[in-house]
């Protein structure tokens, strides 16, 4: 994976809005064991006849984040290890928008402007079985996004690492499919959003 800083130019002007440069991951000890049989991992299910049936449908919102050397902002969960765009639920009273700016920065401790709609995912049969048990529905707006200031930083709760990562990159990391999907949309960018 692609982790290297800003050159000094880059790195001079981003000091008053905070540093962009990459993160190279947590040190020693900042990744929490896998969970044990007792505890569950968060499960997803994308069309699989075997998922659970949901009983909710959570708006959720995911961003793209890039930062100027063009790379994409990843995080990876603490509950089931796998990489995915920095997001969450949309809190009531809260835009899409002010959500995905808000997860952002709480989960990778970058900022974000939003400059545009990668899609809106609402497929029935991508069915998340969370830790606590529940399952749920997604319906995902997916936000493209420009990274303004931070430096790359896991929450430690819901994320145990964050970084910058080279698109060529991607496929070769634990992800998702429908993260995936949702991914290789945002890094084609100028293309209409995707209504899936």
């Amino acid at each position: 994976m692609d982790t290297t800083s800003f050159g000094s130019e880059t790195a001079g002007r981003s000091s008053e809005r905070g540093s962009l440069g990459a993160e190279r991951g947590p040190g020693p000890g900042a990744v929490p064991p896998p969970p044990s049989p007792a505890e569950p991992a968060r499960a997803v299910h994308f069309h699989d006849p075997r998922a659970p049936s949901a009983t909710t449908v959570v708006p959720s919102v995911f961003v793209a984040a890039r930062n100027p050397l063009a790379q994409l902002l990843l995080v990876r969960r603490c509950d089931s290890g796998s990489w995915e765009l920095p997001g969450g639920r949309v809190d009531v009273g809260e835009s899409a928008m002010s959500a995905g700016v808000r997860e952002t920065a709480e989960e990778a401790g970058v900022q974000a402007q939003i400059t545009g709609l990668v899609g809106i995912y609402t497929d029935p049969a991508h069915v998340v079985r969370a830790v606590d048990g529940s399952v749920r529905q997604q319906f995902v707006v997916v936000l493209q996004a420009r990274a303004v200031g931070g430096t790359p930083a896991p929450d430690g709760r819901e994320t145990c690492e964050a970084k910058w990562v080279a698109p060529r990159h991607v496929r070769g990391m634990p992800i998702d499919p429908p993260v995936l999907r949702w991914i290789d949309d945002a890094l084609h960018e100028g293309a209409p959003p995707r209504l899936a």
